[in-house]
């Protein structure tokens, strides 16, 4: 007679219990990567974008060894400060196209918020903009992406323009044509440009943050023609409210965000 073996499932053994002294030694290393970043916030705002990891350490009162052991060189350092900065401009700067009315004013809107952010510390926006590799303001269409937190913001910024361009279009009844779709990219390079020029200014001496984004709304959308004194359609003034601790107007929908050495 055939012996049968009924084959039975044996259940796989419980996983081992999380060693506590690891995960207290991740949330010591997480907890240290914060900080450092914080340090490192810091000195960049005083000491500038082109401060080096020596100098970065000294400002942090410590060594650079340390620096290097939690972001491995500078250019990882930069990428870890530039995921923060640029969660702070997806944040308001897209969140303000997204609440323009118009069109144009979601165009001035997306400026504003971005002058205003990159005006609160320029030594942190120069830093966390310098890279070594490709931008993807230059780098062909189609190409691999850097990894840089900038490049990915950038992305959705020219997507969402790409959108509000098309709603523009069908409702002014635009013919589209391939030249438009350059629209984007190229408005974005225009912003990116004249605000990094306006940055480098004597902060006494450079125009206020609102003139500047009407003018760059201006130049992307009718040029740098005068608007005639009967062309209405060009008039889009938007929600101010009067700032009585100064005694200035200001934009009431876009508060004054910027980015800080914190």
């Amino acid at each position: 007679m055939n012996s049968h073996v009924q084959e039975t499932s044996t259940p796989p053994p419980d996983a081992p219990a999380a060693d506590g002294r690891s995960a207290r030694w991740d949330a010591h290393r997480a907890e240290r990567r914060r900080e450092l970043l914080k340090l490192a916030r810091r000195a960049i705002h005083r000491l500038g974008p082109g401060a080096s990891m020596d100098d970065i350490a000294a400002d942090a009162a410590t060594s650079k060894s340390v620096f290097y052991r939690y972001f491995g060189d500078k250019d990882g350092l930069r990428q870890r400060l530039a995921e923060a900065v640029i969660a702070d401009f997806h944040a308001h700067v897209i969140s303000a196209g997204r609440s323009g009315a118009t069109e144009h004013e979601a165009l001035h809107s997306m400026v504003l918020a971005y002058l205003n952010l990159a005006s609160g510390s320029p030594n942190i926006y120069f830093f966390v903009t310098s890279t070594g590799s490709s931008d993807v303001l230059t780098s062909p269409a189609g190409a691999e992406p850097t990894g840089m937190a900038l490049d990915g913001f950038f992305t959705e910024l020219t997507a969402m323009m790409t959108e509000r361009l098309h709603v523009h279009l069908d409702a002014t009844q635009t013919t589209g044509s391939p030249v438009w779709d350059l629209w984007p990219r190229a408005a974005i390079g225009m912003v990116r440009s004249a605000g990094e020029l306006w940055l480098r200014q004597d902060p006494g001496h450079r125009p206020p943050a609102k003139d500047l984004a009407r003018g760059i709304t201006q130049w992307l959308t009718r040029g740098i023609d005068r608007p005639r004194a009967d062309d209405e359609s060009h008039d889009f003034q938007l929600e101010s409210e009067t700032d009585p601790a100064k005694g200035a107007t200001r934009d009431a929908r876009y508060p004054d965000q910027r980015i800080r050495g914190r």
